[in-house]
């Protein structure tokens, strides 16, 4: 029957999870160590318990060798001959072992020997923790809350504590003390205290396991789970494959009403979860994983690097990307592969870019859009805006960046563009372009139209004004007076004239110019005064 001694020590193992030899040897050391310490001897020594009758003995062990040559330590070694006398049958490199009593322990070697026990019992139980937990990473347990830190949660195992980081911890969960959570182990790491075993609550493992728990098709592999990805709290995308061409993995998934993700929503405490169709062909598998945005095209950019470039609507874009990113950011993991995301119009002036790079466009200097001022024209040059193509593929947001240009001044050069290009608004007034009339032109026109000339080639009598012009070329036979004149008016004199070959300048025929009524005005009113001058040379009076 095992001694008293021997049922604690296997009562003490089963509660540490440790083997009843290891703190029986434990025992042992720590009566030995004590038993050196009381004698203040450096002999080797060791301790035998026997388990029937629970008796602890201390030993002095010295090793045999051959000649007194041999001896290198007098307390520890003994020659052949000396331990022969002892023990006849001994031979070179055995052992004789001496007793010694423990009887004069006192109260100081029985605590060491206490000490001794408690260290070797904690070193054998990180031991066990360590073999127990290491090669079970990514492995679903369920654990309870024992206590609440202030970053950290820690959970018992059963068997050991485990530490919950804040960065594992999802942002939605708040946790109770006794409550029961599936939890997934991540590592076990070996610390100066004792091993321990970290566990997550963030990682995509957990969801994996919870699909695999609510999905039957899932448990018994008819649908598999191909690639996930996860930002705790927040969203999932979850890539599934059937492997029954009758079976619907996204449906499958989903459950009648959505009950089976239901549940693995409420377990991840409202998490978002998206259930996408796996494809081999990469860019298939692109247009289902930035879902829910509706994808343009998509193009492999680069396959040794893993890029692709997906084309979308200039409306869809916001959404493919995602609120901070997210969506476009989950897709990237799911792939593996890295994503550029453009919108048509984006992609569009990137194509007209590298043609204009090309060589392919033509070039115009920007100082031919005339409804500029010299300043913003000045500004956009110094910006290095040189050309008219280069100012219009530019965006508002881009010419509010040079220096000097505000938000009136873009308004101002985009509607100058438009124009450039023969663009105009519904109720904006086209530019009216005329011949220019000058002072000259219209004073050759009266001469050439009132004045008679004598053998020796003299000027006529009078000067007529543009209104006297106006009204005898109409036929009308009397000298009405012309209070205003407007463009019409302007113009249909001019065509008069032209037939009648009064105006010879062929260089102020072909030039064309804007004109406005004002500046009609102001011709009018110059010709009126050059009329009210005087008498002219032959001593007649104009006008």
């Amino acid at each position: 029957m095992a001694s008293v001694l021997y049922q604690s020590i296997e009562t003490l193992s089963r509660d540490k999870g440790i083997e009843p030899e290891v703190v029986v040897g434990a025992v042992e050391d720590a009566i030995a160590l004590a038993t050196r310490k009381f004698y203040k001897t450096q002999e080797n020594m060791r301790a035998e318990m026997d388990r029937e009758t629970g008796e602890i003995r201390a030993y002095v062990y010295k090793t045999v060798v051959e000649t007194q040559e041999q001896v290198e330590d007098e307390i520890n070694q003994m020659t052949l001959e000396a331990a022969r006398a002892l023990a006849p049958e001994v031979e070179v490199g055995g052992e004789l072992r001496f007793y010694k009593d423990t009887t004069p322990l006192g109260r100081i070697a029985a605590q060491m020997a206490k000490q001794v026990i408690f260290q070797k019992v904690r070193e054998a139980e990180r031991d066990t923790v360590f073999n127990e937990y290491n090669h079970r990473a990514g492995e679903v347990l369920t654990a309870t809350v024992k206590r609440l830190e202030p970053m950290d949660v820690i959970f018992d195992l059963g068997k050991a504590e485990a530490r919950m980081p804040k960065r594992e911890q999802s942002r939605l969960e708040q946790f109770a003390v006794g409550e029961r959570v599936r939890v997934v182990l991540l590592r076990v790491d070996r610390a100066a205290k004792g091993p321990q075993v970290i566990v997550s609550r963030a990682a995509p493992g957990l969801v994996q396991s919870l699909f695999q728990s609510e999905v039957p098709e899932i448990y018994d592999g008819t649908v598999s789970i191909r690639a996930i990805a996860r930002e705790a709290g927040e969203r999932t995308k979850i890539a599934v494959m059937s492997r029954d061409k009758d079976v619907d993995p996204v449906g499958a998934c989903v459950g009648m009403k959505g009950m089976r993700v239901q549940s693995i929503i409420r377990e991840l405490r409202g998490e978002k979860i998206d259930i996408i169709e796996f494809s081999e062909e990469i860019t298939t598998f692109a247009e289902k994983a930035l879902q829910p945005a509706k994808v343009s095209r998509v193009s492999i950019t680069d396959l040794a690097e893993k890029q692709i470039e997906v084309i979308v609507d200039d409306t869809q874009l916001s959404l493919a990307i995602g609120k901070k990113g997210q969506n476009v950011r989950l897709a990237a993991k799911l792939l593996q592969w890295k994503i550029d995301i453009k919108s048509e119009e984006e992609k569009r002036q990137e194509v007209e870019q590298q043609m204009h790079a090309m060589g392919g466009g033509p070039t115009t200097p920007v100082e031919q859009i005339t409804e500029l001022g010299e300043t913003i024209l000045e500004k956009l040059i110094a910006a290095g805006i040189t050309t008219v193509e280069e100012l219009a593929d530019m965006t508002p947001e881009q010419l509010e960046e040079v220096p000097g240009i505000g938000e009136k001044t873009v308004e101002k050069i985009s509607v100058a563009v438009r124009h450039y290009f023969g663009q105009y608004e519904e109720g904006e007034e086209r530019p009216v372009v005329a011949a220019p009339v000058a002072a000259e032109t219209v004073e050759s026109a009266s001469e050439a139209e009132g004045s008679t000339s004598d053998a020796s080639g003299t000027e006529g009598d009078t000067m007529k004004t543009p209104e006297e012009l106006l009204a005898q070329q109409a036929g009308a036979g009397e000298a009405e007076e012309v209070s205003a004149i407007s463009t019409e008016d302007i113009e249909a004199a001019e065509d008069a004239d032209s037939d009648s070959d009064a105006f010879s300048d062929a260089d102020a025929r072909e030039e064309q110019i804007e004109m406005d009524n004002d500046a009609v005005d102001e011709l009018v009113d110059q010709s009126q005064e050059t009329s009210d001058e005087g008498p002219d040379t032959d001593g007649h009076d104009r006008g």
